[in-house]
């Protein structure tokens, strides 16, 4: 089978070296890569130049529309029997091409995502970030895992697809924000048979610090009610879960400060109180000695508590924001635009 990786990229020439490093050290070699460089400011294609000896890549600029008409852009370009599309921020494993051979003979999915994981160079943060975004207790249990909310939805960082699912839905109707989740839905209303291939993941670095980090859940949950918008169904009672965790984690704030003004003097408030504030130290507990087994770092595992709390405060935000546009501003549905 011949592979065409699909990379698109604005500025991000650091990340973009490491990445095709990574792909240089395949087991697996029948790939070509195309990178789209989507109206960046600082182009890397004298970074990607230097790896036309090692690697079959192709390069592509193009102007700024966002990374879903970019990887649309490479799908129109691309030869292979099966796409691979990458984020530009991951490094790939040396088997991952091998194991998704695997997954594909044993399955047999016309498209396919994978999992994420922390390599051993990134930072704390972005360990601590990586556990966040995969964890059973936060909304990462329900993103790349066997055990998931409903159908499984591929996300664009490590998705494949079959040129079968290209030539009958052309790819990405959204440019950014849950265009991946949008087309997901849409191969499987087509028909398609989409799976996860659990053995088929990356290292993802996400982002590098707290303040990206919020930007980016704030605008998942923003998403999330956009794919709302479009597909009704695909909404469930799981989704609005940060929001209610949101909505406790400042109800609690205004109940211990109304305790503090009053000195416990009001029964029902210091009530609320005590179970609010007891959820909330075992929730954290549990939070940072699962991320301790998982990380083996007390430096991550007190990271992760943060990058926890940063992602589902984001997330619920997001969502909230988003849903009283809609509800209660009669914000009209965005247009679906090829």
């Amino acid at each position: 089978m011949f592979f065409s990786i699909i990379i698109p990229l604005y500025n991000r020439p650091v990340e973009i070296k490491e990445l095709l490093t990574s792909l240089t050290e395949q087991e697996y070699k029948s790939f070509e890569v195309i990178i789209v460089e989507d109206g960046s400011s600082r182009p890397s294609e004298d970074i990607v130049a230097k790896f036309k000896d090692s690697l079959d890549v192709h390069y592509f600029y193009k102007e700024n529309e966002g990374q879903g008409f970019a990887r649309n852009y490479g799908f129109e370009r691309a030869k292979g029997d099966f796409f691979i599309v990458f984020d530009s921020d991951i490094i790939v494993p040396t088997d991952y091409f091998k194991n998704v051979m695997i997954g594909l003979e044993r399955d047999h999915w016309d498209a396919f995502g994978g999992p994420d994981a922390a390599h051993k160079s990134f930072t704390a943060i972005q360990k601590a970030i990586s556990y966040s975004m995969t964890s059973p207790f936060t909304t990462g249990g329900i993103r790349g895992n066997k055990k998931h909310v409903g159908q499984f939805h591929p996300r664009s960082f490590n998705l494949g697809i079959s040129r079968a699912v290209w030539e009958k839905t052309q790819g990405f109707k959204l440019s950014r924000r849950s265009e991946d989740i949008e087309f997901s839905i849409r191969m499987i209303n087509e028909g398609f048979k989409v799976g996860l291939i659990p053995e088929a993941f990356v290292y993802h670095k996400r982002r590098a610090n707290f303040h990206q980090f919020y930007r980016q859940t704030y605008n998942f949950g923003k998403g999330r009610i956009d794919i709302w918008q479009r597909y009704p169904s695909e909404l469930k009672p799981v989704h609005a879960l940060p929001a209610v965790f949101t909505i406790g984690v400042f109800g609690l704030i205004m109940i211990n400060a109304i305790n503090l003004l009053t000195m416990n003097e009001i029964s029902f408030f210091n009530w609320l109180g005590w179970i609010g504030n007891t959820f909330m130290f075992l929730y954290t507990l549990m939070l940072f000695f699962h991320a301790l087994f998982v990380c083996k770092s007390l430096k991550v595992a007190f990271l992760a508590v943060i990058a926890a709390y940063t992602q589902l405060i984001a997330y619920g935000l997001g969502f909230m924001t988003e849903f009283s546009n809609v509800k209660l501003f009669n914000k009209s549905k965005k247009k679906l635009t090829v």
